[in-house]
C-alpha cells in the first residue's frame, strides 16, 4: 500500500515537474518569460520549449491583428454639432518586450490603445462637417429610394475614410512615440455607425416633418395654381369657341335668311298671287290659334281664298 501511494505521489510530483519545465509554443502566438518580473526571454518560434520550474514565468502574446471595440463616445463636429460615434481599432504586436514592459497584458492595452485613438478620431471629427464624416450628402427621394450623393477630398479619396485614415496615422504616431512606445502598430481604424444622440435626432426628426410638411404645403399650393390657370385657360378657349360658333351661325342664318327672301322675292314676281295667298295662311294661323271670337264681314278679303279658291281678283 505504501508503495502504491508512492508511486502516486510521485506520478503527480513529475506531471508538475513536466508542466514546470516544458511548455509550447503556438504558431499564433509569442511567449515572453520573465523572472521575478523581469523579461529574460522572448521566444517567436513555435514548437516545444523549456523552462526553470517555479522561477520562470510564462507570458503568451497573440500575433494576430486584434481587434479592439472602441467604446461609444459623444463627439463635436467643426459646426459643434454632436455625433454618437461608434468605432474600432485594429492593431498588431510587434515588439513583444516593449509591449509587456510598458502595457503588460491584452486587456490593458485595449484601454489604453481606445483611448488613444478616441482621442485622434475625436480630433479629426472636429475639423470635419456631418456630410464628410457621414461620406455623403442627402440629394433627393424618389418613390422608395433615397438618392445620397457621396462626398470625395480634392483628390478623389471618399471624405469618411479620409477621416480614419488621418485618425490612424495620428493614433500610430502616438503608440509609437517616445513617450509610449508600446510595440505595437495600428492596422485599421474605422467608424461603425455615426448618428446623433437621442435628443438631438427627436429635434432633427421634428424639423424633417416640418420641412417635408412645408414642401407638401408647397407642391399642393403650385397644384391648386396649375389646376386654376389650366381651369381658366379651358374657359377662355369655351369662351372663344362659344363666341366663333355664335358668329358663324349668325352669319349663316343671315345667309340662309337672305337666300330665303331673294327665292321668296322671285316666286312673288313670278306669281303674285302667291304671296296674297301666303299671307292668307299666316293670318289663319294667328286668329285660329287663339281663344277670342272674332267676327268679320262674308266678303272680307280674308275669306277670298276659301270662298272661291280657284279664282283670284
Amino acid at each position: 500500500m505504501r508503495t502504491l501511494v508512492f508511486l502516486i505521489g510521485a506520478l503527480v510530483a513529475a506531471l508538475i515537474g513536466v508542466n514546470q519545465v516544458l511548455y509550447t509554443v503556438d504558431q499564433t502566438e509569442f511567449v515572453v518569460i520573465t523572472r521575478f518580473g523581469e523579461i529574460t526571454q522572448v521566444i517567436t518560434s513555435p514548437g516545444l520549449k523549456v523552462k526553470v520550474p517555479f522561477i520562470e514565468t510564462v507570458n503568451r502574446l497573440d500575433n494576430r491583428v486584434l481587434r479592439i471595440d472602441v467604446p461609444p463616445t459623444s463627439m463635436p463636429d467643426v459646426d459643434n454639432q454632436f455625433l454618437q460615434m461608434d468605432a474600432y481599432v485594429r492593431y498588431q504586436i510587434v515588439d513583444p518586450r516593449k509591449f509587456i514592459t510598458t502595457l503588460r497584458s491584452e486587456a490593458s492595452a485595449a484601454s489604453t490603445i481606445g483611448q488613444i485613438v478616441i482621442a485622434a478620431l475625436r480630433n479629426e471629427v472636429g475639423l470635419s462637417t456631418q456630410p464628410e464624416i457621414i461620406g455623403g450628402r442627402l440629394v433627393g427621394i424618389e418613390e422608395d429610394r433615397t438618392i445620397v450623393e457621396a462626398l470625395l477630398t480634392a483628390d478623389g479619396t471618399p471624405t469618411r475614410l479620409a477621416i480614419v485614415d488621418a485618425a490612424r496615422a495620428s493614433a500610430e504616431a502616438a503608440v509609437n512615440s517616445s513617450v509610449n512606445d508600446f510595440g505595437i502598430t495600428i492596422v485599421d481604424v474605422r467608424i461603425k455607425r455615426a448618428d446623433f444622440p437621442e435628443a438631438t435626432e427627436e429635434n432633427i426628426f421634428n424639423r424633417m416633418r416640418s420641412e417635408r410638411q412645408v414642401q407638401g404645403d408647397r407642391l399642393r399650393a403650385q397644384g391648386e395654381q396649375q389646376f386654376r390657370t389650366t381651369v381658366a385657360d379651358v374657359d377662355r378657349q369655351v369662351e372663344i369657341i362659344s363666341a366663333d360658333a355664335d358668329r358663324q351661325s349668325n352669319e349663316l342664318r343671315g345667309e340662309g335668311e337672305g337666300e330665303a327672301i331673294r327665292i321668296l322675292a322671285e316666286a312673288l314676281e313670278r306669281d303674285p298671287d302667291l304671296f296674297a295667298f301666303r299671307r292668307s295662311l299666316e293670318a289663319y294661323k294667328v286668329f285660329l290659334r287663339g281663344q277670342s271670337t272674332v267676327i268679320l264681314s262674308a266678303d272680307s278679303d280674308l275669306f277670298k281664298f276659301l270662298q272661291q279658291p280657284g279664282s283670284v281678283e
